[in-house]
């Protein structure tokens, strides 16, 4: 697989952007951890050829403007991703928690028809390959707290107030 990286600065950290050729996100990284990242696609994908390039305008402009309060922007970015078939039934429904709320690794669990499963879930959500644009930062422990998350706790809280303070589905509460 031909994979192409780009860095797109951030108010949180540098971001690493993997791309297909088709300008499909297949990773995304919080900060230059290009260990860790290439640990990451070597898991989804096997073989593959990285080579650095710009970030796609298709994806670089929503997270622009993610970052700038309008968090509906995510959802036109286009993803594909590795990983088993509950892995990523787990990342597709991650994408359906609004901007703003959080759910439970439980009650995830209970959508995906899969009730007790919740540290499978778990090991989904922090599997998952596309931070921020696969929102596994709108996850939280069964008590309301925040539990582990790759780009480390500060990240995580730091994008729950981002969205909270920017969501339309607190606007009226």
């Amino acid at each position: 697989m031909r994979l192409r990286m780009a860095k797109l600065n951030s108010p949180l950290s540098v971001l690493l952007l993997i791309t297909d050729e088709a300008d499909v996100l297949r990773a995304l990284c919080l900060g230059e951890r290009v260990e860790k990242l290439n640990r990451l696609l070597q898991m989804q994908y096997g073989k593959y050829l990285l080579t650095e390039d710009r970030a796609p305008d298709s994806i670089k402009g929503p997270l622009v403007a993610y970052f700038d309060g309008r968090l509906d922007a995510l959802d036109a970015i286009p993803v594909a991703t590795g990983g088993t078939p509950f892995q990523r039934d787990v990342w597709r429904a991650l994408r359906t928690i609004p901007a703003g709320t959080t759910t439970t690794y439980g009650h995830l669990a209970s959508i995906l028809g899969r009730e007790g499963a919740s540290r499978a879930v778990g090991a989904a959500n922090g599997a998952n390959p596309i931070a921020i644009v696969i929102p596994c930062h709108r996850v939280v422990g069964a008590n309301g707290t925040l539990t582990g998350y790759g780009g480390g706790l500060a990240r995580k809280r730091w994008l729950l107030a981002h969205e909270t303070r920017h969501s339309p589905v607190l606007a009226g509460a």
